[in-house]
C-alpha cells in the first residue's frame, strides 16, 4: 500500500518493539518522512506502541535514551505507549527525564504514579485528536508486571479493567476509538472478544506480525512485528451513509528502503556521547576470566558468587549463556562489561526444594538445555547455556542416565536435603517460565531493582577474594571413570 491516492480519510503510521534496531529505525524516519511530504498534516496520525527503546544497546544505554528520544522527535509522533522495555529498565526518575522533554505524550491507561501527588505533564490516560474531520479517541495499555512496578514506584493495573473504564468514558465522545497496545495479541484478541466499540487495536509486546488486519467481532487487529522490520500504513474513512468506520492497509516490509539522514546524525552522535560515557573504567583485572557454554567457568561462577551475596541468598546459581564472551584482563570499561553482560535482567530470589534443585541441575547437563536458543524475557545472548554455582557443590557422573546424573550435592558442605526448602539468588528471567523448567516453580520471587546483573558484575570484579574463589570448582564431573 502506498501513501498516494488514498482518498478522504486519515493515513495512520504505526510501529511497535523496535528494541533499539536504530538503523531500522532511521528507515522508518525515512518512510514516515516521505509519507509526511505527501500528505495535509490535518489527515496524518503517527503513534509508537512501545519497547521503542531497549538498553542492550550500546548507543542507548550510554545516553539513558536519549537517543532513542531524539528519533522519537525526527519521526514525529503524535502519541506513543510506554513498553516494559522502557518502564522497567529505568529508575521512576530516570523515566521522567526520559519522557519530560518528548513533545509527544505517553498514553497509558493502566499505567501511574504510586504518589496520588506526582504531577507527570507527559503520562495520560487517554488522548483525543481531530483528523480529517473524525474524532479519534486513543487509549493506551502497557504489559502489567507488578511485582517489578512497585519496586520502581509506579502502579499498573489490569489493562482490562482500565480499559473498559475507559472505553465506556471515551466512546460516546469520539468517531474512532483506537488501543494503542502493549499487552501481546493474545490480549489484544481478548479485548476484541470482550468488550464493544473499539474499532482498532494497534498491537506490541510479543513481536507479532499482521500483514494483514485481522478482525475479531467489529474490532479491527493491526501489528507491526519487531526491531522494525515492517511498518503500519492503514486509512481509517467514515462512510457518510452508514455511518461505518471502514480500516484497510496494513504492513510495509522495511527491507532495502533508504534511512533518513537526519535520523543518522541523531545515531552518531549517540554513538559517540555514549562511548565517551562508557569509557570509565570499574576495575583491572590481573588475568582473563572465561566463559563457556557448556562446562564450569570462572565468569559466570563469580556472577553466581555476586548474585548470592546481593540477594543474602543461600545458593547462587546463573546460567553461563549471560556472559557473551571472556572478560579480558587490563582496564575493563563500563562499555566492556555491558558488551559481555547486556541483558536487562534483575537479580531475585526464589525458595525452591531440594529435589527441584536436583532436577533443575539434571536439566543443567542435558545438550538440549544449553543450546536452547531464547528470545525475549530480557534474555539478549543467544543459548541457555549450563548453570553455574556459589554456595553449592554437586557431583554428576555423564556415564549416567540423563535424568539420574547427579550423584552428590552439598549446600554450603551440608549435604542437600530433597525435602528442604532453599532461598535461591538467581536471575528474574527465570520467574517467566523460560529456561529451565523446574525454576519457573520456585516460590516467592523477590526482585531486586533497579540494578541488572552488570551492575552487580561490575561490583564483583573489584572484589579480588571472590576472583580468586572463582577458581575453585562447584562441580565435580566424571564420566564413569
Amino acid at each position: 500500500m502506498s501513501a498516494h491516492n488514498e482518498g478522504a480519510g486519515v493515513t495512520l503510521l504505526h510501529t511497535n518493539d523496535l528494541h533499539s534496531h536504530l538503523e531500522q529505525t532511521a528507515r522508518i524516519a525515512a518512510y514516515i518522512k516521505s509519507v509526511r511530504s505527501k500528505s495535509d498534516p490535518s489527515s496524518l496520525l503517527v503513534v509508537d506502541c512501545g519497547d521503542f527503546l531497549d538498553r542492550a544497546r550500546p548507543e542507548t544505554e550510554g545516553t539513558d535514551g536519549a537517543v532513542n528520544r531524539r528519533l522519537m522527535e525526527t519521526i514525529g509522533y503524535d502519541a506513543v505507549v510506554l513498553g516494559n522495555n522502557e518502564g522497567l529498565t529505568y529508575t521512576y526518575e530516570q523515566l521522567d527525564r526520559y519522557y519530560s522533554p518528548l513533545t509527544a505524550p505517553v498514553v497509558c491507561a493502566n499505567f501511574k504514579s504510586h504518589d496520588p501527588e506526582a504531577s507527570l505533564s507527559w503520562l495520560v490516560p487517554s488522548l483525543t485528536v481531530r483528523r480529517s474531520g473524525l474524532k479519534i479517541g486513543l487509549i493506551g495499555l502497557t504489559a502489567a508486571f507488578g511485582a517489578y512496578y512497585d519496586h520502581l514506584g509506579w502502579k499498573a493495573s489490569d489493562p482490562l479493567e482500565a480499559l473498559r473504564q475507559w472505553t465506556v468514558k471515551l466512546r460516546p465522545e469520539v468517531d474512532v476509538l483506537i488501543v494503542l497496545s502493549h499487552v501481546g495479541l493474545k490480549m489484544d484478541e481478548t479485548i476484541a472478544q470482550s468488550i464493544d466499540g473499539i474499532d482498532l487495536i494497534l498491537g506490541g509486546h510479543t513481536h507479532h506480525l499482521l500483514e494483514s488486519p485481522l478482525r475479531v467481532r467489529n474490532t479491527v487487529l493491526c501489528a507491526a512485528g519487531k526491531f522494525g522490520t515492517h511498518i503500519g500504513h492503514l486509512h481509517i474513512a467514515k462512510d457518510e451513509q452508514t455511518g461505518k468506520i471502514n480500516i484497510t492497509g496494513g504492513c510495509l516490509s522495511m527491507d532495502d528502503r533508504e534511512t533518513d539522514k537526519e535520523a543518522e546524525a541523531v545515531i552518531a552522535a549517540g554513538r559517540e556521547q555514549a562511548a565517551r560515557r562508557m569509557s570509565r573504567v570499574v576495575a583491572r583485572l590481573e588475568e582473563v576470566l572465561p566463559q563457556s557454554l557448556h562446562e564450569e567457568s570462572r565468569l559466570p561462577t563469580l556472577l553466581a558468587t555476586a548474585i548470592r551475596h546481593r540477594t543474602g541468598a543461600e545458593i547462587g546459581l546463573v546460567n553461563s549463556g549471560q556472559m557473551l564472551g571472556d572478560l579480558p584482563e587490563g582496564d575493563v570499561t563500563e562499555a566492556v562489561v555491558h558488551a559481555i553482560c547486556p541483558s536487562p535482567i534483575n537479580p531475585c530470589t526464589l525458595r525452591l526444594t531440594g529435589e527441584e534443585l536436583l532436577l533443575t541441575l539434571e536439566e543443567s547437563l542435558q545438550i538440549s538445555f544449553r543450546e536452547l536458543e531464547i528470545r525475549g524475557f530480557g534474555f539478549r545472548g543467544k543459548w541457555l547455556g549450563g548453570l553455574c554455582l556459589d554456595g553449592m557443590e554437586v557431583d554428576a557422573d555423564l556415564s549416567l542416565p540423563e535424568g539420574s546424573r547427579i550423584t552428590g550435592a552439598r549446600v554450603n558442605g551440608e549435604r542437600l536435603v530433597k525435602e528442604r526448602e532453599y532461598i535461591v539468588g538467581t536471575l528474574d528471567m527465570f520467574t517467566f517460565g523460560v529456561g529451565y523448567v523446574r525454576l519457573k516453580n520456585g516460590r516467592e520471587p523477590s526482585y531486586f531493582l533497579p540494578e541488572f546483573i552488570r551492575d552487580v558484575l561490575s561490583e564483583a570484579l573489584r572484589n579480588k577474594e571472590w576472583i580468586e574463589g572463582s577458581r575453585v570448582r562447584r562441580w565435580n564431573v566424571t564420566n564413569g571413570r
